[in-house]
């Protein structure tokens, strides 16, 4: 009995020694963290919500050298697998919202090898100059509701207590303004202070304020020269769209229906579009040093109506639209 339980010791020692040895030898990296691939990269293709992935869908079905080959349902989600005149896609929905945007997109990095993202959804205009079906790819993306709630000064009517990190921040604003013109001429709307994001990625030691994100140039270009090629784009057959590419976009966690916060938003940040993804996913993109550009097709103008807002008449018409310029976007990169 002695002997057995000698045995039984000397097993259990030898295979918590092999347990210690594997875990001093192995890298952490390894053990942990996301899939690295070695199969060719997709081009993710990305929407938000069922509209945009109706027009997305039928346009590959309608095509004779694009497939969708299977797909994978994880935590929910599902992504779709195919090819695109022989490139490989992965299409996927992220759902409505930042946080949901966040999540599927970086699942999406963890879960799949992909080189490249080409987001295409509808927006509301911030500048008036859009209508529906417009297409707007804008060159850099901010949160426009990232931002410190503020009480009224007793003492001082229309003015507001300020913490002290923000309003050290404020005074900072002047010169940071004149070494990148493309920061937002920060005022309050009303109680509300626009703040930056805090974000931290390889190569920085702490996180750091940041007002934008910046879409891929290889990518605006792309854009830039798929629209130039492009055909007309006739919304309802009632008139031309416009397609342009550059400017900014503006993202929150609210459906902006108010004119009031729309102009602020256009005064503040210089924005052409508002809606509630592509900062977000621009900010995951980044991080992941993935190529990115995000394409918004004009559903209504934020808070512009009189009544109750009808951008819901128009998504699937300023959709299509929208797919047409992804895809024509997609060719262009496959023909370089």
């Amino acid at each position: 009995m002695k002997k057995l339980q000698v045995l039984i010791l000397v097993m259990v020692t030898s295979l918590w020694l092999a347990g210690c040895a594997s875990n001093e030898t192995v890298s952490p990296s390894a053990l942990y963290g996301p899939t690295t691939f070695s199969r060719p990269s997709f081009t993710a293709i990305t929407v938000a919500y069922a509209p945009e992935m109706e027009g997305i869908l039928n346009r590959i079905n309608d095509d004779p050298d694009a497939v969708i080959e299977t797909s994978v349902t994880i935590k929910g989600v599902t992504y779709r697998i195919g090819r695109y005149h022989d490139e490989p896609i992965l299409v996927f929905a992220t759902g409505m919202s930042i946080a949901n945007a966040a999540m599927t997109m970086q699942m999406a990095l963890d879960y799949f090898p992909v080189k490249q993202v080409v987001y295409m959804g509808i927006a509301g205009a911030v500048n008036p100059k859009w209508q529906p079906g417009d297409v707007i790819v804008p060159a850099r993306w901010y949160y426009h509701d990232e931002s410190v709630y503020t009480n009224e000064d007793p003492n001082q009517p229309g003015r507001y207590i300020l913490p002290d990190y923000y309003a050290a921040f404020m005074q900072e604003q002047e010169a940071r303004l004149a070494n990148d013109p493309f920061l937002p001429k920060y005022k309050p709307f009303h109680f509300i202070h626009p703040d930056e994001v805090l974000i931290i990625k390889d190569g920085m030691d702490k996180p750091q304020d940041t007002a934008y994100f910046s879409a891929s140039p290889r990518l605006l270009k792309a854009a830039n020269d798929a629209i130039a090629a492009m055909p007309v784009q006739r919304v309802l057959d009632e008139r031309n769209a416009q397609l342009f590419v550059g400017g900014n976009g503006i993202t929150g966690s609210v459906f902006m229906d108010n004119r009031d916060y729309r102009q602020w938003t256009r005064e503040v940040f210089n924005a052409e579009v508002t809606e509630m993804e592509s900062a977000a996913i621009g900010q995951v993109c980044t991080i992941n040093q993935v190529d990115w550009v995000i394409i918004r097709a004009i559903s209504d103008l934020a808070g512009g109506q009189e009544g109750v807002n009808v951008e819901h008449i128009y998504d699937k018409e300023v959709s299509r639209i929208g797919a047409n310029v992804l895809f024509s976007v997609l060719d262009t990169l496959s023909d370089k």
